[in-house]
Parts: structure tokens; C-alpha cells; sequence
């Protein structure tokens, strides 16, 4: 089962207009808290996001699909319906260390897995500008974003392609299609 969630959970650049409530998100973030933490420190808090203005302030502090500058991701009206960002808790751990980014991670895949299984896809992004997402949010100076997920039911289509050497991290075909190559098995056990 863990794998066909990791297999529907693509980072999703395109969302449906369907609403996404704040008890999904509560949902989500339920799963990540009882993640692993580095030293069992906890110094992680989620800011949770499902309004659509707010939406939109927070899609202006982002940006998407570097890959694909001349895209402009996401298509007008195609924003997420909702964003979860991942904050340290200065007052428990003073500055993010490696630990503190490899724990937010883990909140971020586990939350992007228990999205999956409830029909929802998902974008980590940390290609932000964080004084916007503070801004937007009224995230107090306590709480330093480090990763923003964007949440929503996908209004496109995914393709797990093959990797080779020297093909592109993910590109959209004519149809709009987006290919996002994946290496072998073989090539990623060392």
C-alpha cells in the first residue's frame, strides 16, 4: 500500500477548484506530529491555510516548477486550495539546524503520503520568499516557515517516466502531460 501512495504522491503544479477543509489539514498535520524528531525535540508547528484569499497571498510568496521558467506555474486558476507550512519553533530549538530540515521533511513526505491516501496530491515547496508567507499567514516572528506544502485535488495528469542520462528533471508534452523520470531500481542500490 505504501508504495502506490508514494507512486500517486507526484508534486502536483495544477489544482481543481474543490475545496479543501481545515479538518483535512488538521487530518494531515495529526499524521506528521507523530513523526520521528531528531533528539525527539518536536521544535516543528504547521500553519494551516484553506481560505482562498489567503491562498492567493500565499501563492504570491511562492514560486513553482523551476524546471519550467517559461511555464509560470501554476496556469491562472489553478492554485492550490490549500497550503500547510512547516515552521521551527524558535523557542525550542533557537536555529534550524540539519536535523531540524531533515525532520521537516519527514513531516512534509509523511504528510504528502496521507494526502495521497485521501485523494489529494501535494507540492513541497521551499522556493519562497519567507517575509510574504509571514506576512500572509500572521505567522508570529517565533515561528520561521521552512517548507510550504500545497494542498488539492489535482487537475492534471502525471507520468512516471524511466530515467536516463541527461534527460530533464520533468517536462510537459504537448498535451500537457507532465513526465517526471524516475531512475531504475538498479541504478539507485549501490
Amino acid at each position: 500500500m505504501i508504495r502506490e501512495l508514494a507512486e500517486k504522491s507526484r508534486s502536483c503544479r495544477g489544482y481543481a477548484p474543490t475545496e479543501v477543509k481545515k479538518e483535512t489539514l488538521e487530518t494531515l498535520v495529526d499524521c506528521a506530529r507523530l513523526c520521528p524528531s531528531g533528539g525527539n525535540l518536536q521544535a516543528l508547528r504547521f500553519k494551516l491555510c484553506c481560505d482562498e484569499k489567503t491562498c492567493g497571498e500565499v501563492l504570491q510568496a511562492t514560486r513553482w516548477g523551476a524546471a519550467l521558467p517559461e511555464r509560470h506555474l501554476p496556469d491562472p486558476g489553478k492554485g492550490a486550495r490549500a497550503y500547510i507550512v512547516i515552521c521551527l519553533d524558535t523557542a525550542a530549538a533557537a536555529e534550524a539546524t540539519p536535523a531540524m530540515y531533515c525532520d521537516a521533511g519527514i513531516a512534509a513526505q509523511t504528510i504528502c503520503l496521507a494526502a495521497a491516501e485521501k485523494g489529494l496530491s501535494s507540492l513541497m515547496i521551499m522556493n519562497f520568499r519567507r517575509d510574504g508567507i509571514e506576512q500572509a499567514l500572521a505567522i508570529d516572528k517565533r515561528y520561521r516557515p521552512l517548507l510550504v506544502l500545497a494542498l488539492g485535488v489535482s487537475a492534471e495528469k502525471t507520468v512516471i517516466e524511466v530515467r536516463g542520462e541527461g534527460m530533464p528533471a520533468y517536462w510537459r508534452d504537448e498535451n500537457d502531460v507532465h513526465h517526471v523520470p524516475k531512475w531504475p531500481l538498479e541504478k539507485v542500490i549501490i
